[in-house]
């Protein structure tokens, strides 16, 4: 799944796994890091003017969780299939 335009990343990984590899230096799409518990808890802060939303984590169980609670939100938000591999796999990356 190539990354569209204009979308936001969603970054639900571990703060630690963020700052050893972050999104930023895989695409120039902006990137707001989050946790699973904001959105959960529906304290994440995201609107609709982000634009849409594609959500990624380390293998993409939790970002599916993420996304359809984001859509229950009334955002309009996708998963990342396959997580940071399937990222860096489309992108031909390690």
């Amino acid at each position: 799944m190539p990354l569209p335009q204009g979308v936001t990343l969603i970054d639900l990984r571990p703060q630690e796994l963020r700052f050893r590899e972050p999104l930023e230096r895989l695409t120039s799409l902006p990137v707001r890091p989050l946790t699973l518990e904001a959105v959960e808890r529906g304290t994440h802060g995201l609107t609709p003017g982000l634009g849409p939303l594609v959500v990624l984590c380390e293998r993409g169980p939790r970002s599916a969780l993420a996304a359809r609670l984001l859509q229950a939100d009334g955002l309009d938000a996708t998963a990342y299939p396959g997580g940071l591999p399937g990222l860096r796999r489309d992108l031909g990356t390690r």
